[in-house]
C-alpha cells in the first residue's frame, strides 16, 4: 500500500518522524509508560496518542499536576529515552511511507520535522536505514514553539529554499496537521490516508 497524495506542485516533502516515517508509537508508549511508572505515575494510552507531538516537559508537567506527583522532568525524560533506545530494534518503517521517502530523496527536497530531540530522531532514522534520505532535520532543539505552531515546518521550508505552498507535509498527529495548515502547506494524514 502506498499512501495517496493530494495533487499539487510540490517541490519538497516534510515528514514527521515518530508515527510517520518510523512506526514507533507503540514502542514510544511502552517506554513512556515504564518511565512514568517507575515514579509511581500512569500514562493512559489514549492520552498518550491525544498528546502526540507535545514537548516532553509539557507532558510531564500535566501528568504531575493530574496525578499529584513531582516527577523530575530531566530524569524521567532521560529514562524514557534510555528505554526507547533499548526497544528501538522493534521499530520498523510505517507501511506505505518508503516510496514517498525515496521519491523525495531522488526527485525533490526533503526534511524531517519532529517534536522529538535530534538524538532520538537520528537514532530512529539510522536504525531504519533512512537517515541519509533527508537534507535537514528540524527537531525540538531548533524551535521555540512546538506543533501546532508552524515554526518547525516554516524553518524546514526556509532551509530547503522552498516556498510553503510548494511543501507537502506527512503527519500522523492532530497537532502536526494543524501546524501544517497554519504554515500554509498541504498535508497527508498518514494513518487515515486522507489528504487535505
Amino acid at each position: 500500500m502506498i499512501i495517496p497524495l493530494p495533487r499539487g506542485d510540490f517541490r519538497a516533502y516534510l515528514f514527521d518522524c515518530d508515527g510517520t516515517v518510523a512506526d514507533s508509537m507503540p514502542v514510544h508508549y511502552r517506554a513512556w509508560s515504564r518511565a512514568v511508572g517507575e515514579w509511581g505515575g500512569e500514562f493512559a494510552e489514549d492520552l498518550f496518542h491525544a498528546w502526540g507531538g507535545r514537548p516532553v516537559a509539557d507532558i510531564l508537567a500535566d501528568l504531575n499536576e493530574r496525578q499529584g506527583l513531582a516527577m523530575p522532568v530531566a530524569e524521567v525524560a532521560r529514562r524514557r529515552e534510555e528505554l526507547y533506545r533499548e526497544l528501538l530494534p522493534e521499530v520498523g518503517l510505517l507501511p506505505g511511507i518508503l516510496p514517498h521517502v525515496e521519491h523525495a530523496h531522488r526527485e525533490l527536497r526533503s526534511a524531517v520535522v519532529s517534536g522529538s530531540t535530534r538524538e532520538s530522531v537520528q537514532a530512529s532514522l539510522t536504525a531504519l536505514g533512512v537517515a541519509d534520505r533527508f537534507e535537514t532535520l528540524v527537531c525540538a532543539e531548533d524551535v521555540s514553539r512546538p506543533k501546532p505552531d508552524p515554526e518547525g515546518f516554516l524553518l524546514a521550508a526556509r532551509r530547503l529554499g522552498v516556498a510553503p505552498e510548494h511543501c507537502l507535509v506527512f503527519e500522523d498527529s492532530a497537532l502536526g496537521l494543524r501546524a501544517a495548515a497554519a504554515a500554509g502547506m498541504a498535508a497527508v494524514d498518514v494513518l487515515a490516508g486522507r489528504a487535505g
